[in-house]
């Protein structure tokens, strides 16, 4: 799988700021069939950092509505990326715009 398929975006949460600050996690939107190997291969490459460690889930579409009609948001992959002591993403250290 290429590098630049395998990384959607990256994953901005209240949740995920906290253990970024406390773990060294940084967590992104991957393709669905990238595997563990994939994408520790491509935030290696594409940041110039150390992987320690991924996680990975599907994270399954809610329902919604609007008046009558329902509908559902497509499911997405999570991946959970915990780098060695002393790496940092730059993309990430930005605040609030």
């Amino acid at each position: 799988m290429n590098i630049n398929d395998v990384i959607k975006g990256p994953l901005i949460t209240e949740k995920l700021d906290a253990a970024r600050e406390k773990f060294r996690q940084y967590s992104f939107i991957v393709d669905k069939k990238a595997t563990k190997y994939d994408v520790a291969h491509a935030v290696e490459s594409l940041f110039k950092v150390s992987v320690e460690g991924v996680r990975t889930n599907i994270v399954r579409g809610k329902t919604k509505r609007v008046g009558r009609s329902i509908g559902k948001r497509p499911n997405f992959k999570k991946a959970v990326v915990t780098l060695k002591e002393g790496d940092k993403i730059e993309l990430f250290e930005g605040g609030a715009v």
